[in-house]
């Protein structure tokens, strides 16, 4: 088992959690972005810049991605794309992705942008808070406890 991050819009206050949780366990960790971002000097933990683009850093997620694997994301269609490959997804608001709930997560996602390129809805999510942070941490216990 490894771990993915989507790491472009990754929050540092989430990044201590993940990697507290990842260097106590030593597993391989991957953060993946099209800019360098600053990790740990462990061997099991690494940094791949991929190119800029849209979608550069999904492409490169699902082709890393099996299917004991962890993929930290809050891009949907991502997310999908995993699960489909038999791996599971943790929002950073601590939403765990699977095959029981992806499809209607994916048809939610795709209604409210509908509804944002309608005008019909604007704004986006709330700030990361502790009740966030929270939520990410046990989100990503329960996913290591069933994954090791």
């Amino acid at each position: 088992m490894k771990i993915l991050v989507d790491a472009d819009a990754f929050p540092n206050a989430l990044k201590e959690i993940l990697l507290r949780a990842v260097l106590k366990r030593e597993i391989t960790t991957i953060f993946i972005a099209n800019k360098r971002i600053a990790t740990p000097d462990v061997a099991y933990v690494s940094m791949e810049v991929v190119a800029q683009g849209p979608d550069e850093a999904d492409h490169r997620i699902t082709e890393l991605c099996e299917s004991c694997d962890i993929v930290i994301t809050a891009d949907i269609p991502l997310a999908d794309r995993i699960v489909t490959k038999g791996a599971v997804g943790l929002d950073p608001r601590g939403t765990i992705y699977d095959e029981n709930n992806i499809k209607h997560l994916l048809a939610m996602r795709n209604l409210m942008e509908e509804l944002r390129n309608n005008g019909e809805i604007t704004g986006g999510p709330s700030a990361i808070g502790e009740k966030t942070v929270r939520a990410f941490a046990d989100g990503l216990n329960r996913l290591l406890s069933k994954r090791l």
